[in-house]
């Protein structure tokens, strides 16, 4: 009997390759000088390296949000959860650091406070749940029969 489901693999397979092709992209454009100028500006290289941290935020949430089911629906969606507000919250500190908009920048404060506390809620509902990490891709493919 398989371990994943073809739907659920093919799913985790999608995702892992969206986030490689979103990292190969900031690269590229972290490491091309000109990108349609001649002259680059502060603010050109402060949007790469939002990008980048944004890339980065994203790829290690859906890295960490892929995980071993447990038998426990609810540790199961803890264990989802947490990496999905963590990912919000490294996005909203992108846009604290470079971001123009005051009100943006204002929200984003409000919303790392707020997913910091849901995170907290999270795992205090479900203590056993608590000190558990999610199994990372790497982690399932080591268990997996050859």
């Amino acid at each position: 009997m398989p371990l994943f489901s073809r739907g659920f693999v093919r799913r985790r397979a999608i995702s892992l390759a969206t986030s490689l092709s979103v990292m190969a992209t900031s690269f590229a454009l972290a490491q091309d000088p000109k990108q349609g100028s001649e002259v680059r500006t502060v603010t050109d290289r402060d949007e790469q390296q939002f990008l980048f941290d944004i890339d980065l935020a994203m790829s290690n949430m859906n890295r960490s949000m892929l995980m071993t089911p447990t038998d426990d629906i609810d540790r199961d969606f803890v264990n989802v959860i947490v990496p999905h507000h963590q990912g919000t919250i490294d996005m909203a500190r992108a846009e604290i650091k470079y971001g123009r908009n005051d009100e943006l920048r204002r929200l984003a404060r409000k919303m790392v406070s707020e997913q910091d506390q849901e995170i907290s809620s999270l795992r205090h509902a479900l203590p056993a749940a608590a000190n558990l990490t999610p199994s990372t891709g790497a982690e399932i493919a080591a268990r997996a029969p050859n």
